[in-house]
């Protein structure tokens, strides 16, 4: 028998050139060696606020998007989340096997109910308190919205009124504790289905025995406790679930920014001329590579030590199927201008019958396909589902 993958995506935002290089392109790989099931996980999206019709929309065009990249319903089951809701009820069971120290060390739950406010006050307990203790000061008393830049929000009159508080042991002690309890108070009001978030992505992964989960860096840590909450499980009420395995790409699993390459290419970064979206047209694709930040010097190669270079490099290499050395003698000697126009050719090209690709399928057509996958999902989720119960002397 085939050993089997599970994987999925969220249905919000816009999906970028980074998700397809990093996951849906080895998804399509997979599938021909293992059998693959590939999942809408609409319910992880809701941890944050969603618009209801606009989730269904993006539910519908993210399975669009799956087919037109190459996954075959053939070959592959495709389906939505919610409409298997054995995913609901083994989130409960391992929610309670789950303890709260493990969840509070998730790095995804820290970045997103913190986010910003976070790595302020880390500046703050490092000592910076210039510009960034004003930003903080004003985030925190409600004076500045989370999307302002400071820069542009700093009148004289409060710096003034801050730079004396600061001379003020007193005042400033006061400052910093009003603060501090205002960030507390925010990362409180965190929903806590962002904080279980991680259970519910082991139930997706441990339903299916799943044999190998193809994640990128980011979810490695998530997997990591799914594999805790199976052996825990199997240890104390015996063998129930496979220990999953993670497929991490060796080339493409980690696509920077084109804006700021110490960071992941992210279908939530407030800068667009960050991310190449898959269905970008073609002059904004054109545009947002002219944009992108390169590094000083002049060669065109995949030196670790020009992380925006190489980046784009990378990207290139990927869609054209190049060698990395054929990628560097094809650029040698020629100047950036030359590589970023060649890069969004090569793009273009790529993502062109892609885009027509999706359009092939309606509505009609993708719940022909999403509606059995679901049913085939269900079979295998609520045999495990049933053993789980009966093992916990629920049923």
């Amino acid at each position: 028998m085939k050993k089997r993958i599970f994987s999925g995506a969220q249905p919000t935002g816009q999906l970028h050139i980074g998700n397809y290089l990093g996951a849906l392109k080895n998804w399509v790989a997979l599938q021909d060696e293992y059998e693959s099931f590939y999942c809408i996980v609409n319910l992880h999206a809701i941890t944050l606020p969603q618009e209801p019709q606009m989730l269904r929309q993006k539910t519908l065009d993210l399975a669009r998007i799956y087919l037109a990249a190459g996954i075959n319903p053939d070959k592959s089951t495709i389906f939505i989340q919610s409409d298997v809701p054995e995913h609901a009820e083994l989130t409960w069971i391992l929610s309670c096997i789950s303890r709260m120290g493990e969840l509070e060390r998730m790095t995804q739950f820290k970045e997103k109910s913190q986010a910003q406010v976070g790595r302020l006050e880390e500046k703050l307990a490092s000592g910076l308190y210039g510009t960034e203790l004003i930003h903080f000061l004003r985030l925190m008393t409600g004076r500045m919205k989370l999307d302002e830049d400071p820069q542009l929000v700093l009148d004289p009159n409060f710096r003034l009124g801050i730079s004396k508080a600061i001379q003020d042991e007193e005042i400033f002690i006061d400052l910093i504790g009003a603060a501090q309890i205002a960030l507390h108070k925010r990362y409180s009001q965190a929903g806590t289905g962002l904080f279980t978030y991680p259970i519910l992505m082991a139930a997706d992964i441990l339903l299916y025995q799943t044999d190998l989960v193809p994640v990128g860096q980011d979810q490695k840590q998530h997997l990591e406790l799914t594999r805790d909450l199976a052996e825990r499980f199997n240890r104390d009420f015996g063998e129930t679930f496979k220990i999953p395995e993670p497929y991490i790409p060796p080339v493409g699993a980690n696509i920077l920014s084109l804006q700021d390459p110490t960071k992941k290419m992210s279908k939530s970064d407030e800068n667009v001329n960050g991310s190449i979206f898959l269905l970008d047209d073609a002059d904004t694709i054109t545009k947002k590579f002219k944009k992108a930040v390169t590094d000083s010097g002049t060669a065109i190669n995949f030196d670790p030590e020009r992380p925006a270079i190489r980046n784009l490099l990378t990207i290139y290499q990927l869609l054209t199927g190049k060698s990395p050395d054929e990628c560097v003698i094809h650029f040698e000697g020629k100047g950036y201008g030359q590589f970023k126009t060649e890069l969004a050719e090569a793009t273009v090209e790529f993502l062109q019958p892609f885009q027509d690709r999706v359009k092939e399928y309606d509505d009609e057509t993708l719940l022909s396909i999403l509606k059995p996958g679901a049913e085939k999902a269900r079979e295998i989720a609520q045999k495990t589902l049933s053993d789980v119960y009966a093992k916990t002397g629920i049923a």
